[in-house]
């Protein structure tokens, strides 16, 4: 495609660019600037957003490209509607009524009054668009939900596919010990939840990226060890949305490990899900741990479904579906040298063939083939 995919800042008024330069600075994005009809209608059919300034507005009206984004104005006083003689745009092109959101005016904002819903316009910009997001939660302690989560991300990183590893549970140890990373090698240092927890605005997911331990094409939000003001602590709720949706929007896929729990953040993460897999061992005090989450679990999704891991002979994993009454997504045999290669500091699931990475590349195909065909 001919061209940078920025928005598109349509004025010639200098304070009003000064004051949108600031908000997609904010944004962390840049800008294409047309300061004549022309320029702008050049530019408009693969601008992600255009912004229109009064001063231009009128020019505008009644023309314009019949493919690209609808425009919004922009004015710098408190009230965000144009106050010429022209009056509100009208006629045909992208300022018809059909597009412009409203019977009398182009979707506004005023600045400074709209400033940060200008900033959280301008960072969902240039992204991905919408992933899907897949949860794992464990029926009981050291069910394995770490391992899968783990192995999902993997599949997804070998299908090379952008993929986000979220670590909601603040007592974990974290799927970086398992996986090995790439620290970060510049500027800014490592991040981690409790950097995040006093940002009042969602972040880019590029620009989140740039302090995360990386695995090849995997990208991990964890818990800074050396952090004793947020260790032990659960995740504030907006928190946990911001970088949730930020996720959604930077990357192709979305796994999230979350704790045995059900705080305002874990149920924000379950309410955003697109499938929840809950991981129970193949014996009856896991079955028994597990029946008391189920409940729980069907108040905030109706997307659940369970993996069964290393059932025995008396405790089949129909048997476990049948008692918890979930769906049964997949029975899992035991991982052959599993506890060897965690006990050296491998990265589980990293062969392809192992019965845990064949079902993440499984469900993994699955969301995103869902994706793709809307």
């Amino acid at each position: 495609m001919d061209g940078p995919r920025h928005p598109l800042i349509v004025t010639t008024d200098p304070a009003l660019l000064d004051d949108l330069r600031r908000v997609a600075a904010a944004a962390a994005t840049e800008i294409t600037v047309a300061r004549t009809p022309e320029q702008a209608f050049r530019s408009w059919p693969r601008a992600p957003l255009v912004v229109v300034g009064p001063d231009l507005e009128p020019a505008l009206r009644g023309s314009g490209p019949e493919s690209g984004p609808r425009p919004i104005l922009v004015t710098r006083s408190l009230d965000p509607r144009p106050t010429g003689p022209h009056g509100p745009p009208s006629g045909p092109g992208p300022w018809s009524p059909a597009d412009r959101g409203g019977e009398d005016g182009a979707p506004s904002f005023a600045l400074p009054r709209d400033e940060a819903a200008l900033v959280e316009l301008f960072s969902s910009i240039d992204e991905h668009g919408t992933a899907p997001v897949v949860s794992v939660i464990g029926g009981r302690g050291g069910a394995g939900a770490s391992l899968l989560a783990i192995a999902l991300a993997l599949a997804a990183g070998r299908a090379g596919r952008a993929t986000a590893l979220l670590d909601a549970d603040p007592l974990g140890h974290g799927p970086d010990v398992h996986l090995g990373h790439e620290h970060p090698s510049s500027s800014p240092p490592r991040t981690g939840w409790g950097d995040l927890v006093d940002r009042r605005s969602r972040t880019p997911w590029r620009i989140l990226r740039e302090g995360l331990p990386r695995s090849g094409r995997v990208s991990m939000l964890t818990w800074a060890r050396d952090d004793e003001d947020t260790q032990g602590l659960p995740l504030p709720a907006g928190t946990a949305r911001s970088v949730l949706d930020s996720a959604r929007r930077g990357v192709d896929l979305v796994v999230v490990d979350l704790p045995r729990s059900f705080d305002p953040a874990t149920r924000a993460l379950l309410n955003g899900s697109d499938l929840v897999l809950m991981v129970v061992p193949g014996d009856v005090r896991s079955v028994l741990s597990a029946a008391r989450m189920v409940g729980r679990l069907r108040e905030e999704t109706d997307r659940l479904r369970l993996v069964v891991r290393g059932t025995r002979e008396e405790v089949s994993a129909s048997v476990v579906a049948r008692n918890l009454r979930v769906e049964l997504d997949a029975d899992l045999p035991p991982e052959p040298g599993l506890s060897r290669v965690l006990a050296a500091g491998q990265v589980p699931a990293r062969q392809p063939r192992s019965p845990m990475a064949r079902y993440a590349h499984r469900v993994v195909s699955l969301l995103l083939d869902r994706r793709e065909t809307g």
